[in-house]
């Protein structure tokens, strides 16, 4: 049976018992003989140490019939450091001239830090060690656990190996700070302040509710409560530890998820820098950039290509910016929110690049709404019995075809430093004149905003071709403005024979003949190389005997 004390420490009073009060007592001595005699600032200073052992003491002493022991001494004493750490700090802050600084200022040592930790203070220990910002050492070991995959190993080799920092002289050797009385004090007076205003913000919420419903009654029940739970505290104590468990757990899964918003929103914005360099500088460089695929609705739009993707880029851009900044501040507490003005003029920036974006959008839906054509007639002019031979041809300058096709596929070409759309989407006809003559009907067709702007550009569409002599060469591409690319424009050419006329199809239009009628119903394709006359109705072949023939002996024959 020990004898109790009652002491008055730091302005907090506490139940003390005789060996504890000793042992306190001496500790507090020795500190104050290891400090200087100058009397204010070793006041200040045993002051200072007095309070943050009052606060350290009231964190453990949770019931005020409490009484503190002799290990909750050494528990304190291990915190707040052994007096010789204080008479180092003394004997360097003596030297004349406070030369301390410079010559005795302790050199930094890694630690692991324990008043801002994750799991063991390493990675705050080591940003410490190298003044960096503790996240980006965080997310260093987890780009090395999930791209190297032996960052856990090293975290755990590391929680091994360094000491935490539980004193006050390895706190300041872990920031790199001098041990000295006036880093001591500052560091002492930092850890009571935050402290005090933690138990502050506690009294705070205490008052408020014991005004809601203290009274005699609730006093008696939580005494009775309080008898009960000494009774369970083991299954209490089983109870705050499966809740502590889900509590890490969830934890767990919240910096999960931020890892994950941190990579993903990271590659994002790496993407669209990168793309957005790509796409902007081609042009100024002097770099060709025909290979960039810009969206359908960049072509044929009010604003510029440049700017639109600039408010492209925005539109994604921004959201992801806050889901980086989001996945930053579940790893990290440090990381601060965007301000009101920020916020805003994010928002107001994303809201302009998509209101651009939707109307150009609808700008582009109306340059398909509606159909125009043009139509060109060229009589042509052929002696009488004259063949006439159709050919097709390709300019291989502008874009190379090994073989001549049709295709609705679109190029971008360069003319006199012009892009232009190049296609090969032609068909080719071929029925009977109402007249006498013979001539050809070139179709164009395209779209546009109206009926009178499809006309338009259905006219500004480039098509040529030749007739020398009987040889009516006509050319297998078109072009046309490069903001018309992703607009549906074709051409449909239409020869008119008159009747007994004769036709010879060159193997070039075989790919570009479209539904020609013909008496046999020969395919298009096998039309080629063969020549046809008009009859009173449709052509007939004059030079398909033979192969007809051999078709109907190999039937009967099978």
């Amino acid at each position: 049976m020990n004898k109790t004390i009652n002491i008055n420490l730091g302005g907090f009073f506490f139940h003390i018992d005789e060996i504890a009060y000793q042992k306190l007592k001496r500790y507090l001595e020795s500190i104050s003989r290891s400090l200087s005699e100058d009397s204010q600032g070793k006041n200040e200073i045993i002051a200072d140490i007095e309070a943050r052992i009052s606060e350290l003491l009231s964190e453990k002493i949770t019931d005020a019939r409490q009484v503190v022991n002799e290990s909750d001494i050494e528990d304190i004493i291990v915190i707040m450091g052994q007096p010789e750490d204080y008479a180092e700090a003394e004997e360097a802050y003596s030297d004349s001239n406070y030369s301390y600084q410079r010559n005795n200022a302790s050199g930094k040592k890694l630690f692991r830090d324990g008043d801002d930790k994750f799991i063991g203070g390493v990675a705050s220990g080591i940003a410490h060690y190298f003044d960096i910002d503790t996240i980006w050492v965080r997310l260093g070991l987890l780009a090395l656990f999930f791209g190297a995959g032996f960052g856990i190993l090293l975290y755990i080799i590391l929680w091994i190996l360094l000491p935490e920092a539980k004193t006050t002289a390895e706190k300041l050797q872990m920031e790199g700070e001098p041990v000295n009385i006036d880093n001591i004090e500052k560091k002492i007076r930092e850890e009571f302040t935050n402290v005090s205003e933690n138990v502050r913000n506690a009294a705070n919420q205490a008052s408020i509710k014991l005004k809601d419903g203290a009274n005699e009654f609730s006093e008696k029940m939580s005494q009775t409560f309080s008898a009960k739970t000494r009774k369970n505290n083991g299954l209490q104590d089983f109870l705050n530890a499966i809740g502590n468990i889900f509590v890490v757990f969830f934890k767990v899964i919240g910096k999960f998820i931020g890892v994950i918003l941190v990579f993903v929103a990271a590659a994002v914005i790496l993407s669209l820098i990168i793309g957005g360099f790509s796409v902007g500088s081609l042009e100024f460089l002097n770099i060709d950039g025909s290979f960039v695929n810009y969206p359908h609705f960049f072509y044929d739009a009010t604003f510029p290509k440049w700017l639109l993707t600039v408010f492209l880029f925005i539109l994604v851009g921004i959201p992801f910016l806050i889901l980086f900044v989001l996945g930053l501040r579940i790893l990290s507490s440090n990381i601060k929110q965007f301000s009101r003005t920020t916020s805003l003029t994010l928002l107001g920036i994303w809201l302009i690049a998509l209101l651009a974006i939707i109307f150009t959008g609808i700008e582009f839906g109306t340059t398909h709404a509606n159909y125009g054509k043009y139509v060109e007639k060229t009589n042509l002019n052929l002696a009488k019995n004259d063949t006439l031979v159709l050919k097709m041809q390709n300019d291989d300058t502008l874009y190379y075809q090994h073989n001549l096709r049709r295709s609705s596929r679109k190029y971008e070409v360069e003319i006199d430093d012009q892009l232009m759309v190049y296609t090969n989407d032609i068909r080719v006809d071929v029925k009977k004149s109402n007249s006498s003559n013979a001539y050809v009907v070139i179709q164009k067709e395209s779209y546009g905003r109206s009926r009178v702007r499809a006309n338009k550009n259905a006219e500004k569409i480039l098509y040529k071709y030749n007739l020398t002599g009987n040889e009516l060469t006509l050319n297998s591409y078109f072009l046309t403005e490069i903001r018309n690319i992703y607009k549906d424009e074709d051409i449909e050419i239409t020869i008119f024979l008159p009747e007994s006329t004769v036709i010879y199809f060159d193997n070039t239009v075989k790919n570009f003949l479209n539904d020609v009628k013909n008496e046999a119903d020969i395919y298009d394709k096998d039309m080629a190389t063969h020549h046809f006359i008009m009859t009173d109705n449709v052509l007939k072949c004059t030079d398909c005997v033979e192969e007809i023939e051999e078709e109907i002996i190999e039937e009967e024959t099978i």
